[in-house]
């Protein structure tokens, strides 16, 4: 394996492992959404609320399918046409399932605002099964609680594969999981509170569900844009540089030839393409062996920047920002 190969099937064997089971647990998501329509599907009745929670449970499936599509797409090594490798395809991906959550939370705060100005009174009437006559609103309420217990298992379970593997489709997934299970218990307190007779209560559920989805839809969405624009390398929560690029400036400044550097950083989906300028002091000419030496500790830092390059410069390029003397994090 050259260094400065990144395919997925050359992933270390911890990241490998997490790939696998959040692979493992897409097919699972998508599985257990069909199972999740069908119920509510069956029990939503004139709700507000179980319709809004039924429409959220429709685009669910978009989240695990971009990502399953975009992992598969981005197995593909590099060629001629894309130098760069198919890691894109994480970034597409993020960007879909971000619109996904986005549309969502639109489409349903208008749905519920206007249930809200209209002043709809769904009527929940009575069910009967296997002879025993009950109250609609408690198989809404059932159906509901079981729609709510896995996403808030996968939800949980793909956040923590989401860090090591750097990759934002499965963040918004996870936030997906949670719009899941946050509609579901706020539908139980809308249905709760028609039985109870305050008609305004399954429309103000649905709205507070809706406003929380369309936040974590519009950070989402603007995280994957400034991705796929070649914004700076953020965490994968999109809250902070990521610290690899402190780190592999912090190497560069060990070498006693080098008087400045800069980390230009563009986050390609799993990975990193990484552009580490430095200035060298006065009189120093550095070697080939020098600045390879220098290019393998950087790469050697992370298995997410082995697509790195070292470049001596006399001045840095316009828009960089001369770092002074950083320091490695902990990771």
């Amino acid at each position: 394996m050259s260094p400065a190969s990144f395919s997925h099937p050359d992933l270390p064997p911890e990241q490998s492992k997490a790939l696998h089971a959040a692979i493992r647990l897409e097919w699972i998501t998508v599985g257990v959404v069909a199972g999740i329509v069908v119920i509510v599907g069956l029990t939503a009745g004139s709700s507000q609320a179980m319709r809004t929670a039924f429409a959220e449970d429709m685009l669910s499936f978009l989240p695990p399918l971009a990502f399953l599509v975009a992992v598969r797409r981005a197995r593909k090594p590099p060629d001629d046409k894309h130098p760069y490798g198919f890691h894109r395809s994480v970034g597409a991906g993020h960007l879909v399932a971000s619109c996904a959550l986005l549309g969502m939370g639109l489409w349903l705060s208008i749905d519920a605002t206007l249930g809200l100005l209209k002043g709809d009174r769904p009527p929940i009437g009575v069910m009967s099964i296997a002879g025993f006559t009950f109250w609609a609103g408690w198989a809404m309420i059932a159906a509901m609680v079981i729609s709510s217990i896995p996403p808030m298992i996968l939800g949980r379970m793909k956040m923590k594969l989401a860090g090591p593997l750097n990759d934002k489709v499965l963040a918004a997934d996870a936030d997906m999981n949670k719009a899941d299970w946050s509609t579901g218990l706020a539908t139980i307190a809308g249905v709760t509170g028609i039985g109870l007779g305050l008609w305004w209560a399954d429309s103000a559920a649905a709205l507070l569900v809706s406003v929380s989805i369309l936040k974590d839809g519009g950070t989402n969405v603007r995280g994957a844009v400034k991705d796929l624009l070649d914004s700076r390398a953020t965490t994968v929560d999109g809250k902070a540089p990521h610290p690899l690029i402190g780190d592999m400036a912090a190497v560069v400044h060990r070498e006693n030839w080098v008087e400045t550097t800069a980390v230009r950083v563009r986050d390609m989906g799993h990975v990193f393409h990484a552009e580490v300028f430095v200035v060298p002091k006065d009189g120093h000419d550095p070697t080939m062996e020098q600045v390879g030496s220098l290019t393998d500790q950087c790469r050697n830092l992370d298995w997410k920047v082995r697509d790195t390059v070292v470049v001596p410069v006399r001045y840095l390029p316009d828009g960089l920002t001369a770092v002074g003397n950083p320091v490695i994090s902990p990771r």
